[in-house]
């Protein structure tokens, strides 16, 4: 599986690597588990260094309004680490969570992503 997630309920910190092509059913079993753990309040490190989108312009719309019927509660900040070359293809979902009322940082490396996300209080306030 391409996405590999971690969900520290005690920290509540959420934390994701993406390793290989993410097809929209990979999006949707980890919305799944932060949607059963009640994890989308969490803080959240999403480290897309070595993951590529598989998905179409539908699949993304479809991930997209999902994600958009989170924000009608409390969502978590969230720090993406993405290569300057991938922004492109996830420009839809970067409008679509940045659109929620949360801190949100895109940063070129993965240890200034954690100091970030790490500085931040737990909870729906982060």
């Amino acid at each position: 599986m391409p996405l590999h997630w971690t969900i520290d309920s005690k920290g509540e910190l959420v934390t994701v690597v993406a390793d290989g092509d993410v097809t929209r059913a990979d999006a949707d079993a980890y919305l799944d588990a932060m949607e059963g753990a009640g994890a989308i309040g969490y803080r959240k490190l999403f480290d897309g260094m070595a993951g590529t989108i598989a998905m179409d312009t539908e699949d993304l719309l479809a991930v997209g309004v999902r994600v958009r019927s989170f924000h009608r509660g409390p969502v978590g900040a969230l720090a993406l680490v993405l290569p300057e070359d991938r922004l492109e293809p996830v420009a839809r979902i970067l409008g679509i969570l940045a659109s929620a009322d949360r801190p949100l940082r895109l940063f070129k490396n993965l240890p200034s992503a954690q100091r970030w996300i790490e500085s931040l209080v737990p909870g729906p306030a982060a």
